[in-house]
C-alpha cells in the first residue's frame, strides 16, 4: 500500500486555475471510521466558494482540498464496536470537505451502499444533491402527497433531485429556470410545470429556494396560507425584503438549511433517514449527469459549473 495519495488542492484563493494536483499522506481510519478508495467526486457550488476563499472548511478538515461527496470502495476499516461497512463494500459518502482526493476517511455511519445497478459516477453525484433535496422537501419542508412544491433553478443537481423525490411521493412539482431548454429537459426528468424566471409564479404550498436574493419576496407571495419556504442557496445574494404582514396574515414559515456545518450526529441522522426513506422513493430514477471530467481537469469542471450552462451534476473521476 502506498503511503502517499493524490489530491486536488487550492494553491491560493482565486479562479479555477488555482486548482492543482498535489501529494498528501495516506489517511488511516480511526475508531468507528472507514477509508474509501475514491473512484469519483461530485462537484458543488460550495467547492467553488471554498476555492475563492469565501467558504472555509470547518475545523479539522483540510482547508485547501474541496469536495463534499465521493463514491468508491472501502479499503480499510478502523477499530469498531459493532457490525458495519466492510472492506470491499461499494459506498457513497457525504463529507465536510477534502473529497478531491484518492482516499478519504469518514465515520462508518456516514456511508451509504451504492444502489444495485448504479455506476460509481452516478453514486458520486448523489449524496449532496439528494440529501439536500430530501432534507428541504421532507425534513424541513414537511411536504405531503397532493401538495404543490416550487423549486428555483430546477436544472441544477439539487433542483432535479427535488423533482425526482417529489414526483415519486405524489407531490406536484413546479420549477423555475432562466432558459426554456432547461425546463423542457427537466420535464423529461419528471417536472410537472415549468416557469421561466421572471414570469408569474403559481400558488404553491412549499417553495425550495436555491437562489436567494430579491426573488425571495416573490416566492413568499406565491405561498398559499400556512405555506413554507426553505432557503437552501444564496447565489443571487444574501439579502432580501420580507413582507412581514404577509407572513402574519398567511401564517407562513421560513426556514434555512445547510449540511456542511452540522454536527456529526445530525448528519448521520439525515443520512440514515435518506437511506431508509429517500432512496426507496427513487426507484429506477438516477442522478442526472451533465459532464464527467478527469480529476486532473478539476479547473475545467469548475469553469463549466460557473458558466451556469450545465444541466444536472458535474463529476470528477480518478
Amino acid at each position: 500500500m502506498p503511503t502517499l495519495m493524490r489530491v486536488v488542492r487550492v494553491r491560493e484563493p482565486g479562479d479555477p486555475d488555482v486548482l492543482e494536483v498535489a501529494l498528501r499522506p495516506l489517511p488511516e481510519p480511526g475508531p468507528g471510521e472507514v477509508r474509501i478508495r475514491v473512484a469519483a467526486m461530485g462537484v458543488n457550488r460550495a467547492d467553488a466558494l471554498q476555492r475563492r476563499g469565501v467558504y472555509p472548511a470547518p475545523p479539522g478538515v483540510a482547508p485547501d482540498v474541496p469536495g463534499l461527496e465521493v463514491s468508491g470502495e472501502i479499503d480499510a476499516v478502523g477499530p469498531s464496536r459493532g457490525p458495519g461497512p466492510a472492506v470491499g463494500d461499494r459506498v457513497m459518502a457525504l463529507l465536510a470537505g477534502g473529497g478531491y482526493a484518492e482516499h478519504v476517511v469518514v465515520h462508518a455511519r456516514e456511508v451509504v451502499p451504492v444502489p444495485a445497478g448504479w455506476s460509481m459516477i452516478e453514486a458520486a453525484a448523489a449524496m449532496e444533491a439528494y440529501l439536500t433535496a430530501f432534507d428541504a422537501l421532507f425534513e424541513r419542508g414537511g411536504a405531503r402527497p397532493g401538495e404543490r412544491v416550487l423549486v428555483t433553478a430546477v436544472g441544477s443537481g439539487v433542483g432535479l433531485a427535488v423533482v425526482q423525490l417529489a414526483r415519486a411521493a405524489g407531490i406536484v412539482t413546479h420549477g423555475t429556470s432562466r432558459t426554456a431548454d432547461k425546463l423542457v429537459r427537466a420535464a423529461a426528468v419528471g417536472l410537472h410545470h415549468g416557469v421561466l424566471a421572471g414570469a408569474a409564479l403559481p400558488e404553491v404550498d412549499l417553495a425550495i429556494d436555491l437562489v436567494g436574493g430579491r426573488g425571495v419576496e416573490d416566492l413568499l407571495r406565491a405561498l398559499a396560507p400556512r405555506g413554507r419556504l426553505v432557503l437552501v442557496g444564496l447565489l443571487a445574494g444574501a439579502t432580501a425584503t420580507l413582507p412581514l404582514g404577509l407572513l402574519l396574515a398567511r401564517r407562513l414559515r421560513v426556514e434555512g438549511t445547510v449540511l456542511r456545518s452540522r454536527p456529526l450526529e445530525e448528519k448521520i441522522a439525515l443520512i440514515q433517514a435518506f437511506a431508509a426513506r429517500g432512496l426507496p422513493l427513487l426507484g429506477a430514477a438516477r442522478p442526472v449527469l451533465d459532464t464527467v471530467f478527469p480529476a486532473t481537469e478539476a479547473a475545467a469542471a469548475h469553469r463549466r459549473m460557473e458558466a451556469d450552462t450545465s444541466f444536472g451534476r458535474i463529476v470528477l473521476a480518478w
